[in-house]
């Protein structure tokens, strides 16, 4: 009898744009990860720390960040900057763990929207 990861992964080898070698779990996880933004993502939440208090502390102030991962993602598209991409992906994660949304929740979903390749 096939296990879910078995059905799963012959349903995306089917489905989806294929590896060209069949790949272990294991060296997808090593290979769709950057330590190098990871390291630099969790230096600044350690300044942030010390700065703001710590990730999912109660009592912290709320703040509105959405408007300013914006703000910053645009810098980035304007600038090259990666400092930005780096502060984007903090910021998701804090409005993630802390986020005020009043309808916030997990939902996931497939809707088809992908990035779209500019070729070549």
């Amino acid at each position: 009898m096939k296990s879910t990861h078995d059905f799963i992964r012959e349903h995306l080898l089917r489905n989806v744009n294929p590896l060209p070698v069949p790949m272990s779990f294991e060296k997808l996880r090593r290979s769709e990860w950057s330590s190098e933004f990871e390291v630099l993502m969790r230096n600044r939440l350690i300044i942030g720390a010390l700065r703001y208090g710590l990730l999912g502390t109660e009592g912290k102030p709320h703040y509105d960040r959405v408007p300013n991962m914006i703000k910053r993602l645009n810098a980035y598209a304007t600038t090259g900057n990666q400092e930005y991409l780096v502060d984007v992906a903090n910021l998701c994660l804090l409005e993630f763990v802390e986020g005020q949304h009043p309808n916030k929740h997990w939902h996931p979903v497939d809707d088809g929207d992908h990035v779209i390749s500019k070729g070549g």
